[in-house]
């Protein structure tokens, strides 16, 4: 990637040397799935939906609002589980610091409820809400099958 990147973080590493739940939250600007929020991540200049991995004695809800809300300033209401997202050949990520973790992830849709201040603006180059015929590029690889997965729009909840 160009100038302006911290470390690169990569997807689709292998041998897992540790593994942590993480949230992400799908936000459609008018709650219809046309236009969603996304942030581009300054670890590695990729686009991606907002989220991070679930703190000690938090509930999945609480970390989804807050990771989203951090990164981005959007204070969000939580909707459908959109999907989990464990198979560690799409799931482990590899970190500059050498870490290597399998992210279970728990995908949620949500709908913005208002603003405040980003806490964590390093984590995001920029943030938007984009058309979903019109997402940038890159889009992050595991986030793009969530983005899909939100957009069959299904009652339950995938598993892959």
């Amino acid at each position: 990637m160009g100038e302006g990147f911290r470390a690169q973080t990569s997807y689709y590493a292998t041998d897992p040397t540790a593994i942590r739940l993480s949230v992400s939250a799908v936000v459609w600007s008018d709650g219809q799935g046309s236009t969603l929020l996304l942030m581009q991540r300054s670890d590695n200049g990729a686009w991606g939906l907002p989220g991070g991995y679930v703190e000690l004695g938090e509930s999945v809800a609480t970390a989804a609002a807050r990771e989203v809300l951090e990164e981005t300033g959007v204070q969000i209401e939580l909707g459908r589980l959109v999907g989990v997202y464990s198979d560690p050949a799409a799931q482990v990520i590899a970190y500059p610091d050498g870490r290597r973790v399998h992210a279970v992830n728990l995908c949620f849709e949500a709908r913005p409820i208002g603003t405040a201040n980003a806490t964590t603006p390093d984590e995001a180059l920029a943030t938007g809400y984009f058309a979903t015929a019109a997402l940038p590029a890159p889009l992050v690889p595991i986030h793009a099958i969530r983005i899909r997965d939100a957009l069959a729009g299904d009652p339950a909840a995938r598993i892959r």
